[in-house]
């Protein structure tokens, strides 16, 4: 199984929760109450998104063609209370 590391974007919405999208993957927008709930989404999302181009026979989105496999720095959302 290959692994990629997408940036996102999160945002807090003035409505409450969170939207994340992102510049790799542009048909990426998703919702969250949290953040680390539209993380997740995004995920899912972003990996079903793939998943069509594949199987469709599309070209990845540039930023993703020239992607190596995950190693490097993240930021995770933790939940305090």
């Amino acid at each position: 199984m290959k692994e990629i590391l997408l940036a996102i974007h999160i945002e807090a919405l003035p409505e409450d929760g969170f939207l994340a999208t992102s510049e790799e993957l542009p048909s990426l927008v998703t919702q969250g109450r949290t953040a680390a709930e539209a993380v997740e989404i995004a995920q899912d999302v972003a990996c079903k998104l793939i998943q069509s181009y594949y199987k469709h026979g599309d070209e990845l989105p540039p930023a993703l063609r020239a992607t190596t496999p995950a190693s490097g720095d993240v930021r995770i959302p933790v939940s305090i209370s």
